[in-house]
């Protein structure tokens, strides 16, 4: 496969580190106005680097644009008269509907509206894709792509303002619950490496149990509460204080703001 990333920032350079990580592509072509700040990529074989957003269309055909979105018009339109009947675009870029790519580069183009999140630099991205009509009849090369950095789930394109909030903001809500286990472990006693290792494991554990088995969260805290025991003492408390209030009012305020973002 020969891809591209329009827009090697965090998100494009983590989606290109797990297809490199994968082998995925036969190339990929990077591109960033300066491309100094991603020259530790020129070390894979299959890497070219560029600021030539043309260059890149006549030697890819597969374009993932991860660019800020008041750029994507533009470049969208420069790129136009390059574009073939091959061509697969894939976009990761917030607040970019569907029509408005479509108003550009016309319905006849396979489109494809993604929702990655950073894990995907280590193969764990939750990846939501809602495609045009087109667009549904290569969903499966964008599947591909984004299976091979964790999971993916085509979804209608309503949901993805949703998406966004609960698999790519919900990864700084999860990193902001590791943070606080591990200060309530530093508290405990544990050296802060320690109490670092410590919440990360068990949370990893957390997930992988459900994973695996398929149960539903209560079931699995059922098995690790006991009569009168610690671990309801410490859950029964988090929700007196507003745990899950918390959380989810949080992702609610999140989703709220988004939808201020022009789609």
């Amino acid at each position: 496969m020969k891809a591209a990333i329009i827009g090697a920032g965090s998100l494009g350079q983590s989606v290109a580190k797990g297809l490199l990580k994968n082998k995925v592509v036969s190339s990929l072509y990077l591109t960033k106005r300066n491309t100094n700040s991603i020259k530790g990529f020129s070390d894979f074989s299959e890497v070219i680097l560029t600021s030539n957003n043309e260059e890149v269309v006549k030697n890819a055909d597969v374009l993932i644009f991860a660019v800020q979105p008041r750029h994507f018009e533009g470049i969208l339109k420069s790129i136009k008269p390059l574009l073939t009947k091959n061509h697969i675009l894939i976009s990761v870029i917030t607040g970019f509907s569907i029509a408005k790519i479509e108003a550009v580069v016309g319905n006849n183009t396979y489109i494809i509206r993604s929702m990655p999140n950073t894990a995907a630099s280590v193969g764990q991205s939750m990846t939501c894709l809602s495609p045009n009509t087109k667009g549904k009849e290569k969903v499966d090369v964008a599947k591909t792509i984004f299976n091979s950095l964790g999971l993916s789930l085509e979804i209608p394109e309503e949901q993805l303002q949703a998406a966004t909030v609960i698999c790519a903001s919900g990864i700084a809500f999860w990193m902001r619950l590791i943070r606080a286990t591990t200060q309530g472990a530093i508290q405990l006693g544990f050296e802060a490496d320690e109490a670092h290792e410590l919440a990360m494991q068990t949370c990893f554990g957390a997930a992988t149990l459900l994973k695996e088995s398929g149960n539903h969260p209560e079931a699995e805290i059922d098995r690790v509460t006991t009569p009168g025991g610690c671990t309801i003492e410490g859950l029964n408390e988090m929700e007196h204080q507003g745990l899950s209030s918390s959380l989810i009012k949080g992702i609610n305020k999140s989703f709220d703001k988004i939808n201020q973002i022009k789609n």
